[in-house]
């Protein structure tokens, strides 16, 4: 049986699949078309416990307490007080996280090892048989340098490491949660696209609302359990990125 006019079908069916591990369809398809942005979460809403006045005026019922105009009034439940502490606390607040970081570390490792040994085994004289061990050993051994060895060995290995990494932003974050001690637990999420390039900020972690400060603004250095990315995708993040074929002979080659 030839197979000679199925041979292109064959090399594409074998060649697909792997184009499709290697993720050069998805590349494919986004040719001409800009990065998309991940649609936005729905807010946590907080939980608003009706006031005392709120209570007597329209019973235990929170569905009772919506009359016309009553939006209008400064003292309605949930609305923000002269005199209260306007900072992130409860869950569905806002605050702003200044992210600044600007860490840099160098390290120089040196190690150096020598070894060296001498052997020298001889036998002149054993209870008068050394004439006889002559006739057993070749002819011009000598019993008295029987064994002789030298050896030495050394090595030195040198490393040096250096990273510098810094990024100054600032982004917004929502209280997702409040532990039982108070602490609370934010998350951010920013998108931008420029042209063909999307560039995304995620941050989260565990905040201190002692650390919060009065222009309700939080360090990143102060977020306990912080995960900071700062990244993109897009047309140039793809040129900076090596072939998917360079990738796999780097990964499967020895030298």
């Amino acid at each position: 049986m030839r197979l000679q006019p199925y041979r292109g079908v064959l090399l594409l069916a074998a060649i697909v699949p792997l184009l499709a591990g290697c993720g050069s369809v998805g590349r494919l398809k986004a040719i001409g078309k800009p990065p998309k942005i991940e649609p936005a979460e729905t807010p946590v809403a907080p939980t608003v416990t009706p006031s005392l006045g709120d209570q007597a005026q329209y019973g235990r019922d929170p569905s009772a307490m919506t009359e016309p105009g009553g939006s209008a009034s400064l003292f309605r439940t949930g609305a923000g007080a002269f005199f209260h502490d306007q900072r992130a606390s409860q869950v569905g607040d806002i605050l702003t996280v200044r992210i600044s970081i600007a860490d840099s570390a160098t390290l120089d490792n040196k190690s150096s090892r020598a070894r060296s040994g001498n052997d020298s085994v001889g036998l002149p004289n054993f209870l008068g048989l050394e004439n006889t061990l002559k006739k057993v050993l070749p002819s011009g051994a000598n019993p008295a340098s029987l064994l002789d060895t030298k050896n030495a060995s050394g090595s030195t290995g040198t490393g040096n490491t250096s990273r510098s990494e810094q990024i100054n932003t600032v982004v917004a974050a929502t209280v997702v949660g409040v532990l039982p001690n108070g602490n609370l637990v934010i998350r951010g999420h920013q998108e931008v696209r420029v042209n063909f390039e999307l560039r995304q900020l995620l941050v989260s972690g565990i905040v201190r609302p002692q650390d919060i400060a009065r222009d309700n603004s939080v360090l990143s250095s102060q977020i306990a359990d912080a995960r900071i990315s700062y990244g993109g995708r897009g047309q140039i993040t793809d040129v900076q990125q090596p072939r998917w074929g360079q990738q796999v002979i780097e990964a499967v080659s020895p030298f």
